[in-house]
């Protein structure tokens, strides 16, 4: 683990791997292994931690005033940018989908420790958020966009995949599929120009639809790979009992915290597609774990609300 230092997005990382065994789900001659992405940093971490890596250094090598980014109630990608400007000493301002969260945005804990990590919170209906891509939502910010880097929804753009990139190392030769779990496209795209010739890439998205595809296509000319959303489980952000038993057991099973929004539909996925013969007999996977792991306070919130049980954690 590497410290709180001004150096810490220029430290190289490697992930380590965990065997995860299959025994308790099915007899198979497969071997899974996670990449660890969550253990990079308790907040900043997985895929987060890659796409802002770059990022972060151009809002210091242009010496801009901050960066401005956007995010729903429970944004992984706002907690970790908030975080990661607290570290780097950045200014970030968090333009937040949701304008009925003003009021009470202290009782969510993704937006509570956005702001006391110093990120100042806008927030916009949901009408004027689909204008994120446009300027007219940044009239009200008080601030200059053209002095401020300004980071898409779920933080994916060219210097977020060359961040990706890197997920991958050499040692990571021996696995003939990688999985990941899809949300914008970014971190998958980043996962396809960076894998070897003999690997498929399969992404388990955590919404309907793959629309993400789009996105692939404008950071990849490769086509090694396929997209999913069987496990979506009805949508993003969508959770059931089958899947909070899913990751209590799979804790239990492995030691390993899974994330309800993404990395639980993938494994969830994995699993069922394994049991199912759609993996080669004898090969080996690499499930990336994205981590994404500060969101079980906020979901465990609703669940309680709904009358669902509890991830343990």
């Amino acid at each position: 683990m590497h410290t709180s230092t001004s150096n810490f997005f220029k430290a190289p990382y490697v992930s380590d791997r965990q065997l995860v065994s299959l025994k308790p789900y099915v007899e198979s001659t497969i071997r899974l292994d996670m990449l660890r992405e969550d253990r990079i940093h308790p907040i900043i971490s997985g895929n987060k931690f890659r796409k802002l890596k770059y990022n972060l250094q151009y809002v210091l090598q242009k010496k801009l005033e901050g960066l401005i980014t956007f995010g729903g109630a429970y944004s992984n990608h706002i907690a970790a940018t908030a975080a990661a400007g607290q570290l780097m000493k950045i200014k970030t301002i968090g333009i937040i989908r949701g304008a009925e969260l003003k009021d009470s945005y202290a009782t969510n804990s993704t937006l509570k420790f956005a702001s006391q990590c110093g990120m100042k919170l806008h927030f916009v209906d949901r009408a004027a958020y689909k204008l994120k891509d446009t300027a007219q939502l940044f009239d009200d910010l008080a601030v200059s966009p053209k002095k401020y880097h300004v980071l898409p929804e779920g933080g994916t753009n060219e210097l977020a995949i060359k961040g990706c990139e890197e997920i991958l190392q050499p040692q990571d030769a021996q696995y003939d599929y990688i999985c990941a779990s899809v949300g914008t496209g970014g971190t998958i795209a980043g996962l396809i120009n960076a894998a070897l010739p003999h690997q498929q890439l399969i992404g388990f998205s955590a919404l309907k639809g793959n629309f993400q595809k789009k996105t692939i296509e404008e950071f990849s000319e490769k086509n090694n790979y396929t997209i999913t959303d069987a496990y979506s489980f009805g949508g993003y952000a969508k959770i059931d009992r089958e899947l909070i038993r899913f990751m209590n057991e799979f804790k239990k099973n492995t030691g390993i915290q899974l994330d309800p929004i993404y990395t639980a539909k993938m494994m969830y996925g994995i699993i069922d597609q394994i049991k199912n013969g759609l993996f080669s007999e004898n090969s080996c996977i690499l499930a990336v774990h994205t981590g994404g792991l500060q969101g079980i306070t906020g979901m465990n919130t609703v669940l309680k609300n709904k009358n669902l049980p509890q991830i343990e954690s």
